[in-house]
């Protein structure tokens, strides 16, 4: 009897001990298994945060380099005294039409960006006082990477060519104001009737002679053009399809006019686009290395 006792506790206690090593096993295996995704979950966390720490350099970086580039576009574009603009040198191989529009901003500004978008073009718009309303247009054309160049405030000739000093007034007045919307005075200019013009002789005899000078000097270039779409005038789409659309030359700068009343331009402006897309020409905005179109004087 004390025998049967005696083997029932043995039986216990080895149940017992497996009872307690399986505890002692199973708590090392659970210990083991949270320490591995303990430890997992350390490297995810340590993983994403290097990520955002990359991924916020990367963008750090980037924003740096976008706001070196555009104050680097600023300094080219600007009014630099001493500094040369242009170049009279033209590459034979690339084709390259430079879209111009002046008289704006208007009603207009708006239709035209959207219909170079479309084109993924770049143009070159030289602005005038004549619409308040229209100003805030300034910023939007040069954010949308377009260039700008200064026509005229008041635009009216016998004002404009009064004199050297009105007109530099004039030209001194809507370089403030382009300053006023991006920052700087650019440094690419174009004449009310351009350089070859013979009115002014009605008010002020010889003073384009003298301007085309005197502007130089001062650190602006002016620039004429090449084709005139003869949108000045009143015409219709297709005579100013017909007349801006021309393979003659691989470098071709267009006049064009972004007033209120150019509502033609506008509706012919996409298929002139698409024209010079087709025969592989390249739309630019002017810059300080852009080739310079200008007329000869003729007052």
């Amino acid at each position: 009897m004390d025998r049967r006792r005696g083997t029932r506790y043995n039986v216990n206690a080895l149940i017992l001990c497996g009872l307690v090593f399986f505890v002692i096993v199973a708590t090392i295996f659970c210990m083991v298994a949270n320490g591995r995704e303990a430890a997992r979950e350390e490297r995810r966390i340590a993983a994403e945060q290097q990520a955002a720490a990359e991924q916020e350099a990367a963008e750090k970086k980037a924003q740096e380099e976008a706001e070196a580039a555009a104050e680097a576009r600023k300094k080219s574009d600007s009014l630099q005294p001493g500094v040369p603009v242009g170049t009279t040198e033209a590459s034979d191989d690339e084709k390259v039409v430079y879209l111009t529009f002046d008289d704006g901003p208007s009603k207009n500004t708006q239709k035209v960006l959207d219909i170079l978008e479309e084109y993924d073009a770049k143009a070159t718009f030289f602005i005038t006082g004549q619409q308040p309303e229209y100003f805030s247009m300034i910023k939007t054309v040069y954010d949308a990477g377009h260039t700008i160049g200064l026509h005229s405030y008041v635009h009216d000739y016998n004002k404009v060519y009064a004199s050297v000093d009105a007109y530099f007034e004039d030209l001194e007045k809507i370089g403030n104001l382009a300053k006023e919307y991006i920052g700087f005075v650019p440094c690419y200019i174009r004449f009310p009737g351009g350089a070859s013009n013979t009115v002014s002789k009605k008010y002020t005899p010889g003073i384009m002679s003298e301007l085309t000078e005197k502007v130089v000097e001062k650190g602006y270039q002016y620039y004429d053009w090449n084709v005139s779409s003869g949108d000045g005038e009143d015409a219709t789409k297709d005579e100013i399809i017909k007349q801006s659309e021309t393979d003659a030359y691989n470098h071709i700068m267009i006049l064009f006019h972004d007033a209120a009343t150019k509502d033609t331009t506008v509706e012919a402006l996409p298929d002139i686009l698409k024209y010079y897309q087709d025969k592989g020409y390249e739309f630019r905005g002017i810059d300080r290395n852009s080739l310079i179109f200008h007329h000869q004087t003729n007052n």
